[in-house]
């Protein structure tokens, strides 16, 4: 059956939802997917699979109202023990005829519930009560309180009912407009199930009032065609059961629906087209669920990265304006290259220092190869500097978000750069620096400027470029600013005597775009334990998606199936004149028999209620 596959997906679609961020609509989508699955489990698939399945007429209400005591007068002896003490704490129980018992031993319905043959007072078993007088095609189930301060048992009831073909609400007259019941009650009007309310304790002199009362309560909540039965207050016997005339229009009401076919599939079919019809709305609430996860989880990974992104521009920007030629670096450049004559050569021509380059150097490759440790240092300085800024505004970041500080809550390392940041800065810029000296002794090979770079050595060349490379926009300023552009001057110079003009531009824009590539490997390295924090998160992107798709295909399959199963969406069936269509009262068991007037809403023994006449 398609619509049977549908749900299934649906099925599938909720309960491999994830819901890992601490977001405010979690809770109610984490219960929504609960209950959906649960009445799916529990009612309607198997009640799809087996639609000849015997009526399960489901005995729900308040604390008090009478639920046990009704169903033990219905069947006329003691099946449902009444709790005394309250909050009653106890296996809810199933009457059905021994026919019947094999739609019940098994987990066809209430899977979750253990089968038993005895009362327990365990919430997960279900006693079963096999009763020859209850009509084949009809079962009871007396359900825990609704109100119960219990919240265990307040579940159950509402799992119970959400289990049902028929809700049999009991309310008293002392309670029939507390906000509990007319909770349900409401509801159960709004997804169309198939229901009856029982008025019980109705004071004689209150009959011809609150009875009316409640109908008009009903009709005014989108229950005016649920049947009402009023059950006066009266002394029950030694075994604490009603009068036979209290609850025969009760029997005759669920007899006839047993005995009859069809009257038993329009109740099913409507209680079954509403549950699904149910389920289907209530999975946008669960796909807009899905949706905030993504999007949060996206605009947390997003701010991680905007954070390293901006910490790696921040490198690019300072490796290049001047801020590291400072303090040892300047000193030991100008301990390799020396001062003085060097300087004022400069102002000759580059040609005049290409013949004579080798006699200025005091320095050796040792003092050139410090030019490159004290830089070397400076960056990684500056780099170690940025990574731990960047981490420190992605975690003010997430604290903004409160499922952000529950993810640093778990994961406080993040709130520090990585423990391996700074032997991988240190081990990056080593490796840029060696690839520096390659790159030297690569544009290098022919035989005038190998011997220029020798005059120079390799580590100077080197340190000559690195140190263009550090001052391409001249960021410092005042005395410090000075002596840097005049040391970056020599460096440009000394390099152009080497290489010439066009290769010193080539050479120091290729050493600066590796060095910006790998700083945005680092800070790429250090964005990765931010985002796979996210990742182990296991949001999946398309997962509202699904439930939706899966959503609009059960919708899709309830359209056809609910025309061809003759889905019902009127009330509960009337009786015939003869006060059951294809069963008289003669031929019902003597215990179910009673009456039931066509047309009426309250019924009560000998006095009966139109409320659409407005008379008794």
């Amino acid at each position: 059956m398609e619509l049977v596959g549908s749900l299934t997906s649906l099925r599938s679609a909720l309960t491999e939802a994830n819901f890992p961020l601490a977001l405010p609509d979690r809770a109610g989508a984490q219960q929504a997917i609960r209950q959906i699955v649960t009445q799916l489990d529990d009612y309607v698939l198997p009640r799809l699979v087996n639609l000849e399945a015997p009526l399960l007429a489901v005995v729900g209400g308040s604390t008090g109202a009478g639920k046990s005591t009704l169903v033990n007068s219905l069947i006329g002896r003691v099946v449902s023990q009444p709790g005394v003490i309250r909050p009653t704490t106890r296996s809810p129980v199933l009457v059905h005829n021994p026919d019947d018992a094999r739609w019940f031993d098994s987990d066809r319905v209430l899977p979750g519930l253990i089968r038993s043959r005895v009362s327990s007072q365990d919430q997960r078993s279900l006693q079963l009560v096999a009763e020859p007088t209850l009509p084949a095609g009809l079962a009871i189930l007396d359900a825990p309180d609704i109100d119960s301060v219990v919240k265990e048992n307040r579940v159950l009831a509402a799992q119970l009912l959400d289990a049902a073909d028929l809700w049999l609400f009991v309310t008293s007259a002392a309670r029939y407009a507390d906000a509990v019941p007319w909770g349900f009650l409401r509801t159960a009007a709004e997804r169309g199930s198939s229901i009856s309310v029982v008025l019980d304790r109705v004071p004689p002199g209150a009959m011809g009032v609150v009875p009316a009362d409640l109908g008009r309560m009903m009709s005014s909540n989108g229950l005016a065609d649920a049947p009402l039965f009023a059950i006066p207050e009266t002394i029950v016997d030694d075994l604490g059961l009603l009068p036979d005339t209290a609850v025969a229009p009760v029997r005759t009401y669920l007899a006839t629906l047993a005995a009859d076919k069809d009257a038993k599939q329009r109740v099913v079919q409507r209680t079954l087209d509403g549950a699904i019809g149910s389920l289907v709305q209530r999975a946008p609430e669960v796909a807009n669920a899905l949706d905030s996860q993504r999007e949060v989880a996206e605009q947390l990974a997003g701010d991680a990265q905007k954070a390293f992104l901006e910490a790696a521009r921040a490198i690019s920007v300072q490796s290049a304006d001047g801020t590291l030629l400072r303090g040892e670096v300047l000193s030991r450049w100008h301990d390799y290259v020396g001062t003085g004559d060097l300087m004022r050569s400069l102002d000759r021509g580059v040609s005049r220092l290409r013949d004579r380059i080798a006699g200025f150097f005091t320095g050796s490759s040792q003092r050139a190869e410090q030019v490159g440790v004290a830089a070397g240092s400076g960056l990684e300085s500056l780099v170690n500097a940025e990574a731990a800024a960047a981490a420190e505004r992605a975690v003010i970041a997430w604290k903004a978000n409160p499922a952000g500080r529950e993810l640093l809550a778990r994961y406080p390392d993040l709130m520090t750069p990585g423990d391996d940041l700074a032997a991988s800065t240190a081990r990056t810029i080593r490796e840029w620096q060696s690839d520096v000296l390659e790159l030297v002794s690569e544009e290098g090979k022919g035989k005038r400027t190998s011997a220029r770079i020798a005059a120079l050595s390799v580590n100077g060349v080197g340190a000559a470029l690195m140190l263009v490379i550090f001052f391409n926009t001249g960021g410092i300023t005042g005395a410090e600013g000075g002596v840097a552009v005049g040391t970056t001057v020599l460096a440009q110079r000394l390099l152009e005597s080497v290489f010439g003009d066009e290769a010193v531009r080539k050479l120091a824009t290729t050493a600066k775009e590796d060095l910006d590539a790998r700083i945005e490997g680092l800070m790429a390295g250090e964005l990765v334990r931010f985002t796979r924090v996210i990742d182990q998160l296991g949001i999946a992107p398309d997962a509202a998606g699904y439930v939706r798709q899966a959503a609009l295909q059960v919708e899709r399959a309830r359209q056809p199936g609910a025309a061809q199963l003759g889905a019902f969406t009127g009330g509960p069936p009337a009786l015939s004149d003869s006060g059951s269509p294809g069963l008289t009262s003669g031929e019902m068991p003597r215990e179910l028999a009673g009456t039931m007037n066509p047309g009426t809403e309250i019924l009560e023994g000998e006095l009966v209620y139109d409320d659409r006449q407005g008379e008794w």
